[in-house]
């Protein structure tokens, strides 16, 4: 798996669209795509988050005529499990049993959440 920075909020946002997309996928489609959803956005703004999205290798542009067209360079899967990972070895010493029990000494888990974490264990 390619290495990609942190992503922001909004860049987070940016790329589970484009994961959603048929690739190559340019800013025009995008922004159709947030108008749709109800955000509007200026052209100048969405092409500094794919410009930024590029730098941070999630990722990679090809210039077609005028227009750049943007496939992403990892899955949403591949950088859901980085960012996990980078979670749990920066809060939680690398230790699945320290993330758990913080969850379930702040009342995150419920019994339905224990049960299927039980079961699934089992199945392991």
């Amino acid at each position: 798996m390619k290495e990609v920075q942190k992503l922001s909020d909004t860049e987070m946002e940016l790329m589970e669209v484009i994961w959603e997309c048929e690739h190559p996928v340019n800013s025009t489609e995008l922004l159709k795509i947030f108008a749709q959803r109800g955000k509007e956005w200026k052209s100048q703004t969405i092409s500094t988050f794919l410009s930024r999205l590029v730098d941070k290798g999630a990722l990679s542009a090809t210039r077609q005529g005028r227009i750049n067209s943007y496939v992403p360079n990892l899955s949403q899967a591949d950088y859901k499990l980085a960012e996990t990972q980078n979670v749990l070895n920066g809060l939680y010493q690398g230790s699945v049993k320290n993330m758990i029990s913080a969850l379930y000494d702040g009342d995150k888990l419920s019994d339905k959440d224990i049960a299927e974490l039980k079961h699934w264990f089992s199945e392991r």
